[in-house]
């Protein structure tokens, strides 16, 4: 079972909010490391990340931008979930 599937069933069943790093959309909440989400973690990024800053103006707008995508539903995307 992939992360993403075990993830939704899991909040599906608790009544509490399932916070998630690399664990799909359909968790409450998302975790992403400011190093990760900014594309400038030395060595290899993990998986589930995303460089936010690469399309954005400045760190405040790629901060911005992670938030709405989260509330949007399109961070993480299966390609940011871990399988």
């Amino acid at each position: 079972m992939c992360a993403a599937s075990l993830a939704e069933k899991i909040v599906n069943t608790v009544t509490v909010p399932v916070i998630g790093i690399g664990a799909g959309a359909s968790c409450d909440a998302q975790v992403l490391v400011l190093y990760d989400m900014l594309g400038i973690t030395p060595g290899k990024r993990p998986k589930f990340t995303k460089d936010f800053l690469k399309d954005s103006a400045s760190v405040h707008d790629a901060i911005v931008a992670y938030v709405n995508a989260v509330k949007r539903g399109d961070f993480p995307a299966p390609e940011h979930t871990f399988s």
